[in-house]
């Protein structure tokens, strides 16, 4: 089967045990160098703190040559992302513009399934894509 096809198969076995209504999402957003990988560690670790599971998904600008995260705010995030109950994931904006990527809804649903219960979505710095 395609990879398409199995995705769709794979959320369709997750999606049951989506517990939506126990989940907040959140999205940061702003110019590069505003600090938004930092005001998104001390709130992750403020969550975890409080017994939540944190997940954050972080748009970045995509290299040219091969497609992927240029700037890996995992790296700018380390105290979150060495925890086990928190999953940091660099996310390529592969020219989609608007902040986002192409498959960021996908990523926080599986989240969402995976049992995170706080999700953050910090969008490609304001004018780093255009």
């Amino acid at each position: 089967p395609s990879a398409k096809h199995s995705a769709h198969e794979l959320l369709s076995l997750l999606l049951p045990a989506r517990k939506a209504d126990d989940v907040l999402r959140l999205g940061i957003s702003g110019p590069p160098g505003t600090g938004k990988s930092t005001l998104i560690e001390l709130l992750g670790c403020e969550l975890l703190r409080r017994g939540h599971r944190v997940s954050v998904v972080a748009v970045d600008p995509s290299s040219r040559r091969s497609g992927g995260s240029v700037l890996g705010d995992k790296t700018r995030m380390q105290a979150l992302a060495a925890d086990a109950r928190a999953f940091v994931r660099p996310s390529p904006a592969q020219g989609v513009l608007g902040g986002v990527a192409r498959h960021t809804e996908d990523v926080m649903v599986l989240c969402e399934c995976g049992g995170y219960d706080r999700l953050v979505v910090e969008t490609v710095g304001v004018g780093q894509s255009e």
